[in-house]
């Protein structure tokens, strides 16, 4: 088991909206971009299809991170901590 995140609400909606927006916007562009450099013929000389396998790989990753940091996800309320020490 993974180890608890702790954000602010505002933090916690920062981070989910990033994951929002690859998964809704990044990921299905990436997707067209693979297929355009696919229709432009032999994969095995394309570097534009290359580069989009390569990059979607690397957003996979940061989806799946994300994914495992908002799983683990703790929101702390300022106003309920005890400001009169200092926590680490």
């Amino acid at each position: 088991m993974s180890t608890p995140a702790y954000y602010t609400e505002e933090g916690l909606k920062k981070l989910m909206d990033e994951l929002h927006h690859m998964r809704t916007v990044e990921r299905p562009h990436l997707s067209q971009q693979i297929a355009d450099a696919r229709d432009k013929g032999d994969l095995s000389e394309n570097a534009e299809y290359h580069a989009a396998k390569e990059e979607q790989g690397l957003l996979e990753a940061r989806i799946a991170k994300l994914e495992a940091v908002a799983a683990n996800a703790r929101v702390i309320d300022s106003a309920q901590m005890d400001t009169s020490k200092a926590y680490i």
